[in-house]
């Protein structure tokens, strides 16, 4: 299924976003706020280089929700890894953020994943 307009247009609204992600020791609901970037006529989550709860949850339990403004979407997180794919689409968020560190430590360290609508 494709995303909806009307969820499209809460993502356009919405940069910071709420996620709940399964714990992955835990299996409890988690809970957090995170901004949503597009790249690639795509929508992802990431964050500064480091380990972060958030990825090591969606890497153990691909499908969360994603709270919009009166929305609550059921989605799945797809983990990017390969090097080509995360210099392509960091290289289209990183340099909107004049708070970022260099391109090369977002593409070697931070967490990326692709929103996925189901």
């Amino acid at each position: 299924m494709t995303v909806t307009d009307e969820t499209r247009q809460a993502l356009e609204r919405q940069r910071t976003v709420d996620i709940t992600t399964t714990g992955r020791r835990s299996g409890q609901p988690r809970r957090m706020e995170i901004w949503r970037y597009q790249a690639s006529g795509r929508y992802w989550l990431t964050g500064s280089p480091g380990a972060r709860d958030w990825y090591a949850n969606v890497l153990a339990h691909p499908k969360f929700t994603l709270h919009l403004a009166g929305l609550d979407v059921q989605v799945r997180g797809r983990p990017v890894t390969d090097p080509d794919e995360r210099a392509l689409v960091l290289g289209e968020i990183v340099p909107t953020l004049d708070w970022a560190e260099s391109l090369e430590s977002w593409i070697a360290g931070s967490p990326l994943v692709e929103i996925e609508f189901d």
